[in-house]
């Protein structure tokens, strides 16, 4: 995957209604997945999204904080690069906050990357889903249109 900005992120319903599931799952602990499929020109395109445990080391900190096993990561490369994909990037919930990277999931993300955040604008607010380019070098994190459809 090119280290370039992409213009948009796109998916077929199916597939993010699937994220949403995977995401919301593990509810009050934060959910998460990696991303995987292929970029064509400027468009990142998700072809199937990859479950994981959130294995946080301290299971209390859960609500607020993810791990994905390496094990998963490597599992997912191999299995995505075997139909022609890449690991686009990773996605998480937000159970009780905005779908916006906050300061410790840009520490711990490996840039550049593509996080998908699924959180809640306000109390009593359904869940929603943004996407965030992350850039390499501490750079701010960019909000990329998110397309869905056939």
């Amino acid at each position: 995957m090119s280290s370039q900005t992409p213009a948009l992120v796109g998916a077929d319903l199916r597939l993010a209604d699937e994220l949403a599931q995977v995401l919301a799952a593990p509810f009050p602990q934060e959910g998460c997945a990696l991303l995987l499929g292929e970029q064509i020109g400027e468009c990142l395109l998700l072809q199937q999204v990859w479950p994981c445990c959130n294995g946080w080391p301290v299971p209390a900190e859960r609500g607020k904080r993810f791990a994905i096993d390496p094990r998963e990561q490597l599992l997912a490369q191999r299995w995505a690069r075997r139909r022609g994909w890449a690991v686009l990037g990773f996605a998480h919930s937000h159970p009780s906050s905005p779908p916006v990277p906050s300061a410790t999931d840009r520490q711990l993300c490996v840039a550049p990357a593509l996080m998908l955040i699924q959180g809640v604008e306000h109390p009593g607010a359904g869940a929603s889903l943004a996407c965030w380019w992350i850039p390499e070098l501490g750079g701010e994190p960019l909000r990329l249109p998110w397309r869905m459809g056939p």
